[in-house]
């Protein structure tokens, strides 16, 4: 439960008089919101819903007109979904850990190396050699291979697994079932049957990365595959062997990345694209859902369709072809008047 006021603090904003006292115990959206409750309200297209609204409190993007009745209970911002999301934290609930200690039913190599306030839960597996950085939350069913670093203050839920010698940076999450270090995709055809070519290499992941479930990051076939320090990578997500992602990355879920492509900084990818091998897309750069990305993107162009063209490009060609039964009958007609044309010039 928080004030208004205390609500207001957060955010600098000016407390509107009228709203003293006000409580609020949770968060919801504008058309289900209760008495004591806050929304929020970021464009114009929601203002008309304030008016049957029955929300105690609203946070409003601070150029938008709303009903004069809600004034004494709105807070004014910048940034409305920026301000939604450190309000959000005042009424999450806690996040079930395992306590500080080893779980009796964990399994850990005595030549591993945890350090202090780490919490490892019931059926985790740990390497030989695995070190494990102070303050690290490993819940139940994760397994971590031999020889991996580890450092402080990252979270591994249920049933994630980190093959042997992986390297992952500070206050890294990792949600459930995800899988870093499995062999890259590599095969050659050797007249009678796809030989596997070995994959020698480890996966580096940096500083506050955030890895969804069930993503899977492949090792290299030699050196690394890296993910980027800042970087957030959504669910369903395949990274391919020696891919490098750049900093602070956005890779929404489904999309995928074949073998050696290359992220710069603060790349976009939407959900489903797809990324050929060997192709680099330049820092700053979009890729919106459902891209086929087979040739090099410049930084900070926006692509879209498959395969990819500059975005105004492919907006332009699905144009044309939505016009396309149109000029087919307007040629069609102008065939006939031709043809009508040619029957009455004299024979020679």
């Amino acid at each position: 439960m928080a004030t208004f006021a205390h609500i207001a603090q957060l955010l600098s904003c000016a407390e509107p008089a009228g709203a003293e006292g006000l409580e609020i115990d949770g968060f919801a959206a504008v058309e289900e919101a209760g008495p004591r409750q806050i929304t929020y309200v970021a464009s114009d297209q929601y203002v008309p819903m304030l008016e049957a609204s029955q929300a105690g409190a609203v946070i409003v993007q601070r150029k938008l007109r709303i009903p004069a009745q809600w004034e004494a209970r709105a807070l004014r911002v910048d940034d409305a979904e920026m301000a939604v999301a450190q309000v959000l934290g005042l009424f999450a609930p806690p996040i079930p850990r395992p306590p500080v200690g080893v779980d009796p039913t964990a399994r850990v190599a005595d030549s591993a190396r945890l350090e202090p306030d780490i919490a490892i839960g019931p059926h985790v597996v740990i390497g030989h050699n695995a070190r494990i950085g102070r303050g690290a939350v490993i819940h139940a069913g994760v397994v971590i291979g031999d020889d991996v670093a580890i450092g402080p203050q990252c979270e591994f839920f249920p049933n994630v697994v980190i093959r042997e010698r992986i390297t992952i940076g500070s206050r890294v999450i990792i949600h459930a079932g995800s899988v870093l270090g499995t062999d890259g995709f590599g095969y050659r055809w050797d007249g009678r049957q796809h030989q596997k070519v070995p994959q020698i290499g480890t996966v580096i992941i940096e500083d506050d990365v955030e890895i969804g479930s069930c993503v899977c990051i492949d090792r290299a076939k030699f050196s690394s595959t890296r993910v980027g320090r800042g970087t957030k990578i959504d669910n369903l997500v395949l990274v391919g062997h020696n891919v490098q992602i750049g900093p602070h990355c956005i890779i929404a879920g489904l999309a995928g990345l074949a073998g050696s492509a290359r992220l710069g900084i603060g790349v976009v990818l939407g959900g489903q694209a797809a990324v050929r091998d060997h192709v680099s897309i330049g820092d700053g750069a979009i890729a919106a859902g459902c891209s086929g990305v087979a040739e090099d993107v410049e930084p900070k162009t926006v692509v879209s369709g498959t395969p990819a063209l500059p975005h105004r490009q492919g907006l332009r060609e699905q144009a044309a072809l939505r016009r396309l039964p149109d000029l087919v009958v307007q040629v069609r007609k102008l065939q006939e008047q031709v043809d009508q044309l040619r029957k009455q010039l004299p024979s020679t």
